[in-house]
C-alpha cells in the first residue's frame, strides 16, 4: 500500500470567499486531495491576533466551512477542522517558543507589515503569529504546504524551526517542502489591487447572479477603448485576466481577434466571461445552499477531522515533550 504524503494549509475565517480566494487557492486544494493526504484547518487562533468583532467570530468560521466545503474541500477526501478544537497546537507552538529567538520574529515581514498598520495593537500574538504557524505544519509531520509568494518566508521559517529542534533534542520534525500550486493571482474587479473585501473590490463565490452582474457591468477594462470601435488589447484589460481563469481556449482566441479588432466590445465581452464563471460558481452556490439546509452534516465533518487531527497531534506533542525531558506519564 503507497503511504501518501501529507499537506497542510489553513483557512482564515474571513467570512464567506471571494473568486480571487477560490482561483489562488481552493480550486488547487481540491485537486491536491487526489494524490495527497490533505489537512485543511480553520485558522480561528490566527484570526485573533488583529482587532475583530467576537460577536461575529462564529459565524465567520461557520461561513468558512460551508464556503469551503461547498468549493470541493470534500470531508470524505480530506481532513477539515477548526483550529481551537485541537488545543495541541497551541501547546506545541509553546514548546517551539523556547527554542526560537525573538531576533527572528521581528524580522517577519508580515509582522513589520501589520504592526505598522495596526500600532495601537500590536501584541505579543503578533509577534508569535510565525511560531504558531510553524507548530500548525509541524504537529501533523507535514511533508509539504502549498504556499502563494506571501507566505514563502513564513515557511523557511519554520523548516528553520524544525532544524533547531532536531539540532538541540534529535531528529523528530521533517522539513515541510515548499509545494507551488497553479493558483492565479486574482485583481479586483478595480484592475488596481489584488481582489479583497476589505477593498470592496470582490466578487462573491456565492453571491447571486444579479448582483455579480451589477459589479461586472461597470468594471474597469483596457482604458485605450473609450468607444466600441477603438481597437484594444486584451493583454491591459483587467476582465481578460479572469477569461483565463474560466473561458474555453476557443473562445478566447475569439475574444483576442474580436477586442483587436473592434469586433467585440466591452459590455459583450464581460457577459460572455459572466456565462463561464456562473457554469462554475452556480454549482458551489447550490451545494452551499444543500449544506445550509443540513448544517449538522458540516458540523459531524469538523468534528470528526478534529478527532483525526487530535489524534496525530497529541502523538507529536507527546513525542516533543520526551525529547525535551518532560515528563508525559507517570
Amino acid at each position: 500500500m503507497t503511504i501518501r504524503k501529507r499537506i497542510l494549509s489553513g483557512i482564515q475565517p474571513s467570512g464567506t470567499i471571494h473568486i480571487g480566494n477560490y482561483f489562488g487557492a481552493i480550486e488547487n486544494w481540491v485537486r491536491l486531495t487526489k494524490d495527497y493526504d490533505c489537512f485543511f484547518t480553520i485558522v480561528d487562533y490566527h484570526a485573533i491576533t488583529v482587532q475583530y468583532d467576537p460577536a461575529l467570530m462564529q459565524k465567520r468560521i461557520w461561513e468558512a466551512a460551508l464556503d469551503n466545503i461547498a468549493a470541493g474541500l470534500d470531508p470524505s477526501r480530506c481532513t477539515i477542522f477548526v483550529q481551537s478544537h485541537v488545543p495541541e497546537h497551541t501547546e506545541l507552538c509553546w514548546l517551539l517558543n523556547c527554542v526560537t529567538p525573538m531576533g527572528e520574529l521581528s524580522r517577519m515581514t508580515q509582522f513589520k507589515e501589520k504592526s505598522e498598520r495596526e500600532r495601537e495593537n500590536v501584541t505579543a500574538g503578533l509577534l508569535n503569529y510565525p511560531i504558531l504557524q510553524a507548530a500548525d505544519i509541524l504537529i501533523y509531520k507535514a511533508d509539504a504546504v502549498p504556499v502563494g509568494e506571501d507566505q514563502a518566508q513564513h515557511l523557511e521559517f519554520t523548516r528553520e524551526v524544525a532544524r533547531r529542534f532536531n539540532g538541540r533534542f534529535g531528529e523528530f520534525f521533517p522539513e515541510p517542502a515548499t509545494l507551488i500550486g497553479r493558483g492565479a493571482r486574482v485583481m479586483g474587479i478595480d484592475g488596481a489591487s489584488k481582489m479583497s473585501k476589505s477593498l470592496d473590490n470582490h466578487i462573491g463565490v456565492v453571491e447571486d447572479p444579479e448582483a455579480i452582474w451589477e459589479k461586472l457591468r461597470p468594471a474597469k477594462t483596457d482604458e485605450a477603448r473609450k468607444r466600441r470601435s477603438d481597437p484594444g488589447s486584451p493583454d491591459r484589460c483587467n476582465i481578460f485576466s479572469y477569461h483565463k481563469l474560466v473561458t474555453p481556449e476557443g473562445q478566447i482566441e475569439e475574444i483576442v481577434k474580436g477586442c483587436a479588432e473592434a469586433g467585440i466590445g466591452c459590455l459583450d465581452c464581460k457577459k460572455i466571461f459572466f456565462v463561464n464563471l456562473r457554469k462554475v460558481l452556480d454549482p458551489i452556490r447550490e451545494r452551499r445552499m444543500e449544506l445550509e439546509a443540513k448544517p449538522e452534516l458540516v458540523r459531524e465533518a469538523l468534528r470528526e477531522g478534529a478527532r483525526k487531527a487530535r489524534t496525530i497531534a497529541q502523538d507529536t506533542v507527546q513525542g516533543a515533550k520526551a525529547l525535551m525531558g518532560l515528563v508525559t506519564d507517570f
